[in-house]
């Protein structure tokens, strides 16, 4: 069935039939999607079901709030005029749950997510669930975002003890914490062919009384299964596995799931997963002369495409939806993500890049258009999510899509001028409508549409070349191109007043550092200055908004409150790895667009902290949380997948590389080497499922290429030779500007920076590589052909 009644399944590794990573999921720091119901359990329990899909609002205050009207989260917010006795994650629902000795209904999810608005509504709403709850359970809500180690662990339960898992995440746990009952999402009551949240309720009550221990004795048996199937460290290995073999076997599993026709990698649902492509790139420069390079190079920038043409891609207001639901990339899943946003910018980027096609620069630059709109707080902070429903007219209940379908009527209202010079009457409707697969009866198929609450609705999907529709109608290719764009402003600027999805004003740290990086590589890739200063924007909202100065910690969250003012919840919600990884390498591609050097300097600073609070000094690799974080959770994990979001560890290992690289610093690298190590055996069992690591691993065993310009940053001939490294894709790369001033703070790191002269007075470039340095170049040109060889 399809989204609009039940979420597709998730895995936790491996893709049945090509172990290819599926979607976004990683458990802890990526979304992969909301699901319908499964049920796990180290004991016997009944299976949940499917249910029709429902609205999102949050309950309207008619009641009095319970706890979560004290929260920052607009998740938990949501859930606050509930009639269920919600407890945020922490110690007062822990004593209670000792005290009272009842067991812990914990319940995951995000304020965007689609089948949370559902079961919101169904049951903990319902007044007689919430009875049940209140009596029988301490219920606590936790905001996956906020809390992803949370999450992490108890989905590790759930999808070991079952199929998959998913978002509404809930679990039921002993006072200690340990999980004996997992699924996601339950319809409120009972169904021909599922059981419904009031029976599991019931039943696991009479379970807990009747056989408590048989319970807790199963639950601990599990949880220390988990704890040995979980760990990742570096045994008795002593160096990382071979970077050519791991890359010619990733490549090897993607191109086995291949879909030929529409690109992608993966039937039904597809996801964008920039990783994957990220990794396509990097094999293609590395095999350029290889059957094999060209054929790496070919499915991206196919996949790459194909995806911009669907409706995945939203052509009135840019930006790209989560994941489509079908093959050939037309019906998406509604909700728009940051971490997508950011992500796809820079891999857009790159295939400019690689192909000179400004196509790809053009979605590049839609993308950050849609973000600096719509996700963008005035301070410079992004926020986390536009939400997939939307009241079709105000007033009225959300729908999924609403905000983002069209009926050809209103398309023939919008747009009824006439086009000039057609080889038939037509109008400007009638040729959007024609260009993007709209139809009088819709476009979206019954079987998406269940209930039939999208009828006669269209998505807009990219059917014919602009040559193709121009040669249809008899019209010049660029007078059809201007049609187009002035019709789709005309739909941009309708859509306007429809009433508008919600927007999650939640800020991450982590999410914030990818958009950082998407800002700035397109700003320095594209020579748009703009790009990078908003790049420098959002830095600054992180150091101003979410670094503690006197501990050196991240803070993990931040909120958009009213008047435009900036939030924290007290206590703050501290960083998680990825916070800092990501952080870090938004700090390291802002340098490298911006040059300025006090970026680099906070980088440094907060890997210095992320070693502190992360790093395993005896298994080797990065902990998602910190050990006193996560002090009650039965878990402390180390992600283990490339999903919708890189591990922490995969941009962990490209961080340290690069960092040594800027510095010279041998510590950073022996950390590469050894978190390498660690995730050995994973990569060699799955390394579709690290492509991110992949490619760090060849960075790391390739060397990185030290470019040095020498020269005055304001300088016309800098400038040049700078852009010129920028517009070519050269990802296992440092850029280095030495300015000539010794006591710098690159030069304090790299002596070496002050021996290099400029020839003739001109900005010079030197390239580092494998302990050779390249004969001074001043011109870029010849920089040009140097970097592509």
């Amino acid at each position: 069935m399809s989204h609009l009644s039940s979420p597709p399944p998730k895995h936790k590794g491996e893709h049945k039939g090509h172990g290819l990573p599926r979607g976004s999921e990683r458990g802890s720091s990526s979304r992969d999607k909301d699901r319908s119901a499964t049920v796990s359990s180290s004991v016997p329990m009944p299976a949940g079901g499917k249910a029709n899909r429902a609205s999102c609002p949050p309950a309207a205050p008619q009641k009095a709030p319970n706890r979560l009207i004290h929260e920052k989260s607009p998740y938990l917010l949501q859930h606050a005029y509930n009639p269920v006795d919600w407890y945020p994650w922490g110690q007062e629902a822990f004593d209670k749950a000792k005290k009272e000795n009842k067991p812990i209904f914990l319940s995951v999810g995000y304020s965007t997510c689609h089948w949370c608005h559902m079961m919101e509504e169904e049951s903990f709403q319902n007044e007689e669930i919430g009875r049940l709850l209140n009596e029988d359970f301490v219920s606590v809500k936790v905001d996956r975002e906020e809390r992803p180690d949370v999450d992490k662990v108890y989905m590790t339960f759930v999808q070991a003890t079952s199929s998959g898992g998913g978002w509404p995440m809930n679990v039921w746990l002993t006072p200690s914490l340990q999980p004996f009952v997992g699924g996601t999402y339950f319809p409120a009551e009972d169904g021909l062919t599922r059981v419904g949240f009031r029976t599991v309720l019931t039943r696991i009550r009479d379970q807990w009384k009747q056989n408590k221990n048989t319970l807790l004795e199963n639950s601990e048996r599990v949880t220390t299964a988990l704890l040995a199937r979980s760990e990742i460290n570096v045994g008795d290995r002593q160096l990382p596995p071979s970077a050519a073999t791991m890359n010619t076997r990733c490549f090897q599993q993607l191109d086995e799931g291949y879909d030929e026709e529409y690109g992608g990698f993966a039937e039904t649902p597809k996801f964008p997963t920039p990783v994957i492509l990220s990794f396509l790139f990097s094999y293609w420069l590395s095999h350029r002369v290889a059957q094999d390079g060209s054929r790496a190079q070919q499915m991206a920038l196919h996949t790459l495409k194909m995806m911009a043409n669907g409706g995945i891609r939203d052509h009135v207001g840019q930006g790209f939806h989560r994941y489509s639901t079908d093959r050939q990339w037309h019906i998406p899943h509604f909700e728009k993500m940051l971490y997508d946003q950011a992500q796809l910018s820079v891999v857009y980027s790159q295939a400019f890049q690689i192909s000179g096609d400004e196509f790809y620069s053009d979605v590049a630059k839609g993308i950050l258009q849609y973000v600096t709109r719509s996700l963008s707080h005035r301070s410079g902070g992004f926020y986390s999510a536009e939400d997939a429903d939307a009241p079709p007219e105000r007033g009225m209940k959300p729908k999924e899509g609403a905000f983002y379908v069209w009926t050809v009527k209103e398309v023939q209202q919008l747009l009824p001028e006439p086009v000039g010079g057609a080889s038939e009457p037509l109008t400007s409707g009638q040729l959007l409508m024609k260009h993007y697969g709209l139809s009088e009866a819709g476009n979206i198929n019954s079987t998406q549409d269940p209930k039939g609450e999208l009828q006669g609705q269209n998505v807009l999907t990219v059917r014919y070349s602009l040559e193709l529709t121009a040669a249809r109608f008899g019209l010049d290719v660029e007078a059809v191109s201007n049609l187009l764009n002035t019709g789709l402003e005309k739909l941009f600027q309708a859509r306007k007043h429809r009433p508008k999805a919600h927007v999650d004003s939640k800020m991450l740290a982590a999410w914030n550092g990818l958009m950082v990086s998407g800002f700035a590589v397109t700003g320095a890739v594209l020579g748009m200055d703009k790009l990078v200063t908003q790049a420098t924007n959002g830095a600054k909202f992180l150091k101003r908004h979410m670094f503690d100065v006197a501990s050196g910690r991240l803070k993990r969250t931040c909120y958009g409150g009213a008047g435009g003012a900036v939030e924290h919840s007290n206590p703050p919600c501290w960083g998680f790895l990825e916070d800092y990884a990501f952080v870090v390498r938004g700090l390291l591609d802002l340098y490298e667009a911006s040059q300025e050097s006090s970026w680099l300097e906070w980088a440094l600073r907060l890997q210095d902290t992320q070693d502190r609070l992360f790093w395993d000094s005896q298994g080797g690799g990065y902990f998602c949380s910190e050990a006193e974080l996560g002090s009650d959770l039965p878990l402390r994990l180390k992600d283990d997948q490339d999903g919708a979001e890189p591990s922490a560890n995969s941009v962990s290992a490209h961080n340290l590389l690069r960092l040594h690289g800027l510095t010279g610093h041998k510590d950073w690298m022996d950390k590469c080497v050894c978190l390498l190590t660690a995730f050995s055996e994973r990569m060699r069992r799955v390394p579709v499922a690290l492509p991110e690591m992949v490619r760090a691993l060849s960075a790391q065993q390739e060397t990185l290429k030290q470019i040095v310009i020498c020269g005055d940053p304001q300088g016309k001939d800098t400038k040049a030779l700078l852009q010129c490294v920028h517009s070519i894709y050269v990802p296992n790369k440092v850029l280095i500007l030495a300015d000539g001033d010794p006591s710098s703070f690159l030069s304090r790191q790299l002596p070496f920076l002050s021996t290099l002269r400029r020839v003739d007075d001109r900005a010079t470039a030197y390239i580092f590589e494998n302990q050779a340095c390249s004969m001074p170049i001043t011109e870029p040109c010849e920089l040009r052909k140097l970097l592509h060889q």
